[in-house]
């Protein structure tokens, strides 16, 4: 059975829709991206993070292809293709007593994918701040 955080994230991640993520974090969440060298804490921080993965990420080849779940974590792994370039990554997301998500770690391959996203993501932060 899918635990509840990773149903609801699910569900942001279907619908491609950020406005769950207030409801889904926790207030001192760390994120850790794959291109950024340090990790960033806070829910404003980790919730435009992820807001702009879910629109450079979101398009239809996106797929989850296997979940490992822990009484308050998970590993999911993830397949998409994108300019091109067929991307692998994993989430790693972990979770409180109360149901929100307390840290969420993204690794991507190859390096050409990381490179990519690390393009499409600042792009879309930078528009985001504006």
């Amino acid at each position: 059975m899918t635990p509840d955080p990773i149903a609801r994230w699910h569900r942001l991640v279907n619908e491609r829709d950020a406005t769950g993520l207030d409801a889904l974090l926790a207030e001192d969440v760390v994120f850790h991206s794959p291109v950024v060298h340090t990790p960033q804490v806070g829910k404003p921080v980790t919730r435009a993070y992820l807001a702009a993965a879910l629109a450079v990420f979101g398009n239809d080849s996106f797929r989850y292809r296997r979940e490992i779940y822990g009484e308050h974590d998970a590993a999911l792994e993830f397949e998409l293709e994108l300019d091109g370039i067929a991307i692998n990554g994993v989430d790693l997301i972990r979770w409180n007593a109360e149901g929100r998500v307390t840290e969420f770690k993204v690794m991507l391959r190859p390096l050409k994918a990381v490179t990519l996203i690390h393009e499409k993501m600042a792009a879309m932060l930078q528009a985001a701040r504006r």
